[in-house]
């Protein structure tokens, strides 16, 4: 009995409150060895979505950020046509695993910028964050469009 009213407690704590919205459509989380970081986040996966991206936008909010999402892992080739802020691009594969990280994209550079095979996330942030942080090939995303069958790091973690 005392154990069924432990585990009430815990579910009904902040701290827990905390652990569920986590994981939410509108946050992505990353892990490394050294840090941990929650970004909130706009959601790009329809084509229209991800064709605009941040195009045309004058700013983007400190801790956030825009969260691409593909059915299917690609080589996915990104550009800065039409963007005005320097962009970090964080690569991730179908599991979260991070497996490359463009900093400071250039805005309104043409250049394509390649993520490499098998990408299905795509984190748009803030340019030069990624370094400041620690953020490199190698961390965990968390999101609920990862397949928790499959993710390095899970929802329900």
């Amino acid at each position: 009995m005392r154990t069924l009213w432990l585990a009430a407690f815990l579910a009904m704590s902040p701290m827990a409150a905390l652990a569920q919205a986590a994981c939410a459509p509108d946050r992505v989380d990353l892990r490394w060895a050294d840090g941990r970081e929650s970004f909130a986040v706009e959601l790009a996966d329809s084509p229209e979505e991800r064709a605009r991206g941040l195009m045309f936008r004058p700013q983007l909010d400190p801790g956030s950020g825009m969260l691409f999402v593909y059915e299917s892992p690609r080589r996915a080739q990104f550009w800065m046509k039409n963007t005005l802020i320097p962009l970090d691009m964080i690569f991730a594969d179908g599991t979260g695993r991070v497996t490359q990280v463009h900093s400071d994209a250039v805005p309104g550079d043409l250049t394509p910028i390649d993520g490499g095979p098998g990408v299905v996330f795509v984190l748009e942030i803030n340019g030069g964050l990624a370094e400041r942080l620690g953020i490199a090939p190698g961390a965990d995303l968390r999101h609920p469009a990862v397949p928790s069958d499959s993710a390095v790091w899970p929802c329900e973690d």
